[in-house]
């Protein structure tokens, strides 16, 4: 299995409570029939989720995506990921927790529009 793999099932088993809520809202395609992986590997890089027919990457930050570095670094991933197709969507973990619909209404407006 490579790496990418292993660092995804890892992912899966210590997710944060805001990637475990959303979750429960995406999964078995509970949004609009959307089929949505979470802690999958796309180009040396695991997301958070995605819809593949959808073309959707779906990342919630937390606190630590905050810093410059961080905040450089999040830019070169999304546009590394966005090359090959996909349109990324950063969602804090503060929008799940305390706007749970609207979060979902814009993922949903999203792959309306895809």
């Amino acid at each position: 299995m490579d790496r990418f793999r292993v660092r995804a099932r890892a992912l899966r088993a210590r997710r944060t409570s805001a990637e475990d809520r959303l979750w429960q809202a995406l999964r078995d395609r509970r949004l609009a029939s959307w089929k949505f992986r979470r802690q999958h590997p796309i180009n040396g890089y695991v997301v958070d989720f995605v819809t593949i027919a959808g073309k959707l990457v779906v990342e919630v930050d937390g606190a630590t995506h905050g810093t410059d570095a961080e905040i450089v670094r999040d830019a070169l991933r999304t546009g590394r990921i966005e090359s090959l197709g996909f349109f990324v969507m950063r969602i804090t973990n503060t929008d799940v927790y305390d706007n749970l619909e609207g979060v979902l209404e814009a993922i949903d407006a999203q792959l309306a529009g895809s």
